[in-house]
């Protein structure tokens, strides 16, 4: 019997010299090598551009620097809450506005400490006092060596605002996907810092949600604590998604796109409800697609080709996180809505008998239908599902029908990915 390969270094592919291996060949100047991104950080998520590359977005960018600007002579900044659908460019203009207003004040000889937090990743309280705490301590000024586990909230609070008070006159914290958050605790414990004596540092707090009901649905104590601005990002038009597409262009080696790409590309978010996320997404992936071509221009079938590709990572994006019985639920009424196209809903007594079945193919635990229609719920609140009451007809009650919110196909495509849905197919 063959003798199994200890060490990864055993599959070294029989190259002496890593750099000869043709797996992994950086040689620029390959004749053979499509060369299609000139600087492809400029298409990532996340990114903050300089100020010259950001479109249609003065008056917000005004706005929130308006809330912010008490910092700059050290006076408290006001909480801001920012509603928009995705895309639309909330979080791009809290981070650039944030840094901004660090820069200024402290040239002004103020210090200002900035955290962002995606509440996606981080939803519970103590994942959000962990990261605002670890990313704000100065090591060298306050001699605190953080744990990453093993304390709770309270014990990182207690660090938190000791590393307030040692290092900075003012913090700004953004929360992204706020909506994200299991409670909204986390907002009451940051905006009353100050005011209940914890802290003496001025604190200010920038909430970034998609869902422009979320102020409705906080605690009453949380919204009086605080008493917040707040602004509403409207979608980007076709004219904007040209430009900012415009604006992005360099990433890319001249004369790569053809003519139709950056007119495609912004038409097809213009569609999406004014997306400018998806339209960077779109670009990259295009640009990436024909790369693994190994050709040397980027053309409208690498467009369309991406756009189920942004669509799919896009539902991803949303779904990380969900449990796998999330996903058989979710796949479970993709399949109906397959099967049923002419119907515009599902009772959650027809999608639980479909879950059912599929947690049975699987071999997976079922849960109850009780906790199946909670668990689409909490699925429309995050905007995957669509749940609406009907009248119910003659001798019924009334009763929610479910429906997806993103395109089946995508949707089952996406869900499938999980390794450990791949059964299912």
């Amino acid at each position: 019997m063959a003798e199994e390969p200890s060490q990864l270094s055993d599959f070294d592919g029989g190259y002496e010299d890593p750099s000869d291996d043709p797996l992994f060949n950086l040689d620029e100047e390959d004749p053979d090598r499509a060369n299609i991104f000139a600087r492809k950080e400029l298409l990532k998520v996340g990114h903050v551009p300089e100020s010259g590359r950001i479109v249609g977005r003065d008056g917000e960018i005004k706005a929130v620097a308006a809330e912010l600007r008490p910092i700059v002579r050290s006076d408290p900044p006001n909480n801001v809450i920012i509603y928009g659908k995705t895309g639309t460019g909330k979080s791009l203009v809290a981070r650039h506005v944030t840094e901004r207003a660090r820069r200024a004040a402290e040239s002004n000889g103020v210090s200002v400490g900035t955290v962002y937090v995606d509440c996606a990743q981080h939803n519970t309280q103590t994942r959000v006092a962990r990261t605002v705490t670890r990313t704000l301590n100065e090591t060298d000024e306050t001699d605190f060596d953080i744990p990453r586990a093993g304390i709770g909230s309270g014990e990182y609070y207690d660090y938190l605002w000791d590393i307030l008070d040692t290092a900075y006159e003012s913090v700004i914290i953004i929360l992204d996907e706020v909506d994200r958050l299991d409670d909204d605790d986390i907002l009451m414990q940051l905006s009353r810092a100050r005011e209940s004596g914890k802290a003496d540092c001025h604190l200010g707090v920038i909430a970034v949600s998609n869902k422009i009901e979320y102020r409705d649905q906080l605690n009453e104590r949380v919204k009086s604590s605080l008493r917040e601005e707040e602004f509403v990002f409207q979608p980007y038009d076709a004219n904007q998604l040209r430009e900012i597409m415009k604006h992005r262009r360099d990433a890319f080696h001249e004369g790569v796109l053809s003519d139709d790409v950056i007119p495609l590309t912004a038409a097809l978010a213009a569609q999406e409800h004014g997306d400018a996320r998806k339209a960077i997404e779109i670009l990259r992936h295009a640009g990436e697609l024909a790369e693994r071509e190994n050709v040397d221009t980027v053309i409208e079938e690498h467009v369309r080709d991406a756009q189920e590709w942004a669509e799919i990572d896009r539902f991803e994006e949303l779904l990380r996180g969900s449990t796998t019985q999330v996903k058989f639920i979710l796949y479970s009424l993709a399949l109906l809505t397959e099967e049923n196209p002419n119907e515009d809903g599902f009772s959650t007594n027809r999608i639980y008998e479909r879950y059912q079945a599929t947690a049975e193919k699987a071999d997976a635990k079922i849960l109850s239908e009780h906790r199946v229609y909670e668990l689409l719920k909490e699925q429309a609140f995050l905007g995957v599902v669509e749940s609406t009451r009907t009248g119910g007809g003659r001798g019924e009650g009334s009763y929610l029908e479910h429906r997806l919110v993103q395109d089946t196909g995508i949707v089952l495509k996406s869900v499938l990915r999980d390794s450990r849905l791949e059964d299912l197919a």
